[in-house]
């Protein structure tokens, strides 16, 4: 039976931030491991419904793309219904979703589930964040950051690997039920953990005309970036009305009574510099997870089982830096490590772009393991050192926001990945100049984008005062 926050806490004492923090830790997992496990299948899905690589690249990018809009209804939903409905809601939406997506007998039925399983993805995202602000005194917060990241690379970790194993042996249909028990687990754990009640709800309304324009601006900033390659007039007036939308959407939130994102927390400017970091991070570091397996398979022709593992042991050495890293944040200014995590994650991308064809596999684990390093100091720094200073009152929007701001860079990430590889793929056919310099040159447009975001973190400073001017 669900219990309120006082009752739970009256049962568990000081554990219980920590017994919700590890139920959020593994919902948190499961979303993870359905936004990147699907990479791993992409040249067998590709196959099996007869795409190319500017259509297969929607399996992720629709996903990333209902996942950015869902990410801003996270704060409503709390206040609306409480965390135990919102969490296990978005938990039973992601369970459909990899049900009915391992059934799908049709591209646009897939479509769908992997938008089903994005929306609940990003209802959770900003939640753990939430709470760990909430919740944890401020010299606790870098360790309870840590532990929470700590799970959650594992995701990314194990998941392309798992990937790899089902497509090799199952087929691509595997991927989808293998959600299914990290579902099961988290609905029982939320319904003995996580608190009934909300925090006070005030009955405001969903801000659903924001979230309409939002929507609408990009979708037609993604469509009119894959339109480019046809070189048309579609492209320029679809990219036209996506920046029209998103404009129209700031306006909008200016002047609403209840916005979805808050734009007084621009005017705290370690905030706006954490979001400038977090868009271009996500461009780099979602751009590059879809390319990684697809370049594995294609580029040096390694079996699916072979590309989900290249990233096994880097998941290893990333668990431990944002152990460490979690600790760090408590002792270093954030902005220092973000922009050395950032740097690293940049390098990591630059050495793929000099992989050859007998290039060793152990090297290119090397490589990914610097990457991933560099990702072990930005994951718990990110999001502490933008929120720091940040009124209390705003943590919620905050997280979202950031979270929005960084699944919205990785979707146009995606999206230009897709392009610029196909793009390079047709100058560089297999008959022609070897396919890989495409590759290399895909690699390498991801790693300045990438060192674009350490400028930004340089600026990510903790305020001196509490609020802005």
């Amino acid at each position: 039976m669900a219990l309120t926050r006082e009752q739970l806490q009256a049962r568990y004492g000081e554990r219980h931030k920590w017994l919700v923090l590890v139920t959020v830790m593994i919902g948190s997992m499961a979303a993870i491991m359905s936004s990147t496990i699907v990479n791993v299948a992409v040249p067998d899905l590709s196959r099996h419904f007869t795409l190319g690589q500017e259509r297969a690249q929607w399996v992720s990018t629709s996903f990333m793309l209902a996942m950015t809009l869902s990410m801003l209804t996270t704060p409503w939903l709390l206040l609306r219904f409480g965390l135990l409905r919102t969490y296990a809601g978005a938990m039973l939406l992601l369970l459909a979703g990899g049900i009915f997506g391992g059934i799908s007998v049709n591209y646009a039925m897939l479509i769908a589930m992997r938008v089903a399983e994005g929306l609940a993805c990003g209802v959770v995202q900003p939640i753990p964040a939430i709470m760990i602000l909430r919740s944890f005194a401020k010299e606790e917060q870098g360790r309870a950051m840590g532990l929470f990241g700590f799970g959650v690379v594992l995701a990314p970790a194990i998941g392309p690997s798992i990937g790899g194993f089902l497509v090799e042996h199952f087929g691509w249909r595997s991927i989808f039920f293998i959600m299914v028990p990290f579902c099961l687990t988290v609905l029982a754990m939320a319904n003995r953990y996580l608190p009934l009640g909300g925090s006070g709800g005030n009955g405001k309304p969903l801000d659903w005309r924001g979230l309409l324009l939002a929507g609408v601006a990009i979708i037609c900033l993604l469509n009119g970036l894959v339109e480019v390659r046809q070189q048309g007039t579609l492209a320029l007036v679809l990219l036209a009305l996506g920046v029209a939308g998103l404009a129209g959407f700031v306006a909008y939130q200016l002047r609403t009574a209840n916005p979805l994102m808050n734009m007084t927390l621009f005017r705290y400017p370690q905030f706006a510099m954490g979001a400038l970091v977090a868009f271009i991070y996500g461009m780099g570091l979602f751009g590059s997870t879809y390319l990684l397996p697809v370049y594995m398979q294609i580029g040096l022709h390694y079996q699916p089982s072979q590309a989900g593992l290249v990233l096994l042991p880097a998941g290893g050495v990333l668990a431990v830096t944002i152990w460490l890293g979690g600790r760090l944040v408590d002792r270093y200014r954030p902005h220092v490590l973000v922009a050395a995590g950032v740097s690293l994650l940049a390098l990591s991308f630059a050495l793929m772009a000099m992989v050859q064809a007998d290039t060793s596999y152990v090297v290119l684990m090397l490589w990914a393991i610097v990457g991933r390093i560099g990702l072990g100091l930005v994951l718990p720094a990110l999001s502490l050192g933008a929120m720091r200073g940040v009124d209390y009152n705003l943590i919620a929007q905050g997280s979202s926001t950031i979270n929005f701001l960084r699944q919205l860079g990785g979707a146009i990430g995606v999206s230009l990945v897709g392009i610029v590889l196909e793009w390079r793929l047709a100058l560089y056919p297999a008959g022609g100049a070897h396919p890989l310099r495409a590759f290399d040159e895909t690699f390498l447009f991801i790693a300045v984008v990438s060192a674009l975001a350490v400028l930004a973190a340089w600026r990510m400073r903790e305020p001196q005062a509490a609020a802005p001017n």
